[in-house]
């Protein structure tokens, strides 16, 4: 029983850690946010943005420049301590752009069916930045992502099931701390 709690505990923290450039720069995109929209205020033929007010180049810019942070530290981190999960530079840049990016074409689709800025889409919202940093990363580095995702079913179940519980609560933080207009 002891070593199963163990494999779980060291399994949510390999989670963690595999996926903390994308973590980072999903929340920080947050915190640069605002000005200039990236879609600079068009309109498609519907007569709706394109992605509206909530996705700016700053927040696309500080988000992805702090992924690429944390990861450098992980190498850093890893390469000191002799951690053997060490992400490469293609994947800190694949995750952390990507998990933005993901967030940017789930921002698109909700213009599309009506969906408003701040408007809760369950689920979607909680896990479209680990898609667009899983899709990217496997596009761009494939061997590293086999190699820590795809060859551990566990650590992406625990990815999938961990991430909507840390972007609630990482939410409610920034809604607190009056950086969000909702807590979701």
């Amino acid at each position: 029983m002891f070593e199963i709690i163990i494999y779980f505990f060291a399994t949510v923290v390999l989670a963690i850690w595999l996926m903390l450039p994308a973590y980072i720069s999903n929340s920080m995109a947050v915190v640069f946010g605002g000005g200039t929209p990236m879609d600079l205020g068009m309109k498609l033929p519907d007569g709706k943005r394109v992605l509206g007010e909530g996705k700016t180049m700053r927040g696309l810019a500080g988000g992805t420049a702090c992924g690429i942070a944390i990861g450098l530290l992980q190498i850093y981190v890893a390469l000191t301590f002799g951690i053997q999960y060490v992400p490469t530079i293609t994947a800190i840049i694949t995750l952390s752009f990507g998990a933005l990016l993901g967030d940017i074409v789930k921002s698109f689709f909700k213009r599309r069916i009506g969906l408003v800025r701040g408007a809760e889409l369950p689920l979607i919202d909680q896990l479209d930045f680990v898609a667009g940093a899983w899709i990217l990363t496997y596009i761009f580095d494939p061997v590293w992502f086999t190699e820590h995702f795809i060859s551990s079913p566990w650590i992406i179940l625990t990815v999938i099931v961990l991430t909507p519980i840390l972007h609630r609560l990482t939410n409610i933080f920034g809604y607190n701390i009056k950086l969000k207009k909702e807590p979701w």
